[in-house]
C-alpha cells in the first residue's frame, strides 16, 4: 500500500518568484522600482565626455580638441593625448573625478586629444600610414607651430600607443616624451583570447576585408565583449541591480555604458595592417613591420618613456608591453603598474588616485618650465 504525506508544499513566494535578484527582500524591490526614475535620468544626461574643449585643428573627420582648465599653464611642451582607432577617445575623460585630461590639466600642462572621427565606406582603403604619417604628423606640426616649441610630448592609449610608438621612431627629433599606456608592442605573449581569435591558423584578415571593408562596429564590439561574456552580459547587470539605488553608482555606470556602446568602424586596410604585421606576424619588434615605404625601427626611439601598464589587463596582457624597454635606445625608461584592467587603467578609482598623480610627476620633471 502506497501512503501519501499529508504535509502541505512550501508556499511560494510570488515575489521572489517574478522576481529573482530581490529573492525574500520585498521591500529591496520596491526601493529599487522607486528608483526608476532616477535611473531612467542618469541614463539620459550621461554625456561624452566631463571637460569644455575648443577644436583647434581639422584635417578631413580627424579632429584637434585643446581642453579648458582653470590652472595656469606651467610646461611648455603640449601634451597630446592619442587613442585607439576602434573607439572613442573620450573615455580619458570620463567623469570629472575620472578623467585622466583633468589630472594634467590640473597640474598645468596643456593638454590635446586627437579625434580621429568615423569612417565611411569610402574610407575602407586609408591604411595605418595615411593615419600616423599623414593625420598625426599633420597634428604634431600644427601643435608645434601653434605653441611655438620644438617638440611635444605624446601619450598614447592601446592601439594609439601603438601608433604612437611607430610616430615616435619615424620622427624622434618632435617628440620630447612619450607615455605609453596599455599598448601592445610585442605580441609573443599570446595568452589572451584575442590571440587565439586572430591566429592566423583560424582567422583569414583578407578574406574579411574584402568582403567588408570597414570592420563594422558590432563586430569589433561583440569581440571585445565576449573575451569576459559572464561579466559583460550577465554578472554586470547583477552588479547593477544591487547597486541602483547608489547615485554615484548610477553616473558612473550610466557614464561607462555610454562610451562602451559608443562603438565606431575601423577603416578596413587600418584593420588589415594592424592584425597581419601585428598579432598574427609579429613584426614590429623585429624591425619589419611595414609603414607605407618605412620600416619601423624602435630602436631609433631615444627620448624619456614612461611605460604605464594595468596588472589585471585581458585586452593587452603586460606582457605585451612590458617588453618595450629591450627594442628601443632609450636611457631614460620607468614602468608604473597599477592593479586595474585595461579600461581600469584610465577611469578606475585606485589608477586616479595611485597611478596617474605620480605619472603627472615624471612629465613636469621632464618637461622645460614656463616662465
Amino acid at each position: 500500500m502506497t501512503t501519501q504525506s499529508s504535509a502541505m508544499p512550501p508556499l511560494v513566494d510570488p515575489f521572489a518568484a517574478a522576481f529573482p535578484f530581490a529573492g525574500a527582500d520585498v521591500n529591496g524591490w520596491f526601493e529599487r522600482a522607486g528608483m526608476m526614475p532616477k535611473v531612467m535620468e542618469y541614463a539620459r544626461k550621461a554625456r561624452k565626455g566631463a571637460t569644455e574643449f575648443d577644436v583647434v585643428y581639422e584635417s578631413g573627420a580627424v579632429k584637434l580638441r585643446r581642453y579648458r582648465g582653470d590652472a595656469r599653464i606651467r610646461y611648455a611642451q603640449p601634451l597630446l593625448c592619442v587613442f585607439a582607432l576602434v573607439n572613442r577617445p573620450y573615455v580619458l575623460d570620463l567623469l570629472p573625478h575620472k578623467s585622466v585630461v583633468r589630472q594634467f590639466l590640473n597640474r598645468g600642462f596643456d593638454v590635446y586629444l586627437v579625434d580621429w572621427g568615423e569612417p565611411t565606406p569610402a574610407d575602407s582603403d586609408r591604411t595605418l600610414h595615411d593615419y600616423i604619417e599623414g593625420h598625426l604628423h599633420g597634428v604634431v606640426h600644427h601643435l608645434i607651430a601653434a605653441c611655438d616649441v620644438d617638440q611635444v610630448s605624446l601619450l598614447g592609449y592601446c592601439m594609439g600607443g601603438t601608433m604612437s610608438a611607430m610616430y615616435t621612431s619615424l620622427h624622434q627629433d618632435l617628440v620630447r616624451n612619450f607615455i605609453l599606456m596599455a599598448a601592445p608592442i610585442d605580441w609573443t605573449d599570446r595568452s589572451q583570447l584575442l590571440s587565439v581569435w586572430t591566429d592566423s591558423k583560424y582567422f583569414d584578415v583578407d578574406n574579411l576585408v574584402d568582403t567588408l571593408g570597414n570592420i563594422p562596429p558590432e563586430f569589433l564590439g561583440t569581440s571585445f565583449k565576449m573575451l569576459r561574456p559572464v561579466e559583460n552580459y550577465f554578472s554586470k547587470w547583477i552588479g547593477f541591480y544591487e547597486r541602483m539605488t547608489d547615485e554615484k553608482f548610477l553616473e558612473e555606470f550610466f557614464a561607462m555604458e555610454t562610451w562602451s556602446n559608443d562603438d565606431i568602424p575601423i577603416a578596413g586596410e587600418v584593420y588589415r595592417d594592424f592584425v597581419k604585421f601585428g598579432l598574427q606576424q609579429n613584426l614590429l619588434i623585429q624591425g619589419r613591420f611595414p609603414l607605407g615605404p618605412e620600416l619601423i625601427n624602435l630602436r631609433h626611439i631615444t627620448c624619456p618613456v614612461l611605460n604605464l601598464v594595468a596588472d589585471a589587463d585581458h585586452l593587452v596582457p603586460c606582457g605585451q608591453s612590458l617588453p618595450f624597454n629591450q627594442y628601443i635606445s632609450s636611457k631614460d625608461y620607468e614602468v608604473l603598474r597599477v592593479k586595474a584592467g585595461h579600461i581600469g587603467l584610465a577611469v578606475g578609482t585606485r589608477a586616479h588616485k595611485e597611478l596617474w598623480p605620480k605619472a603627472c610627476d615624471w612629465l613636469a620633471a621632464r618637461s622645460d618650465a614656463v616662465d
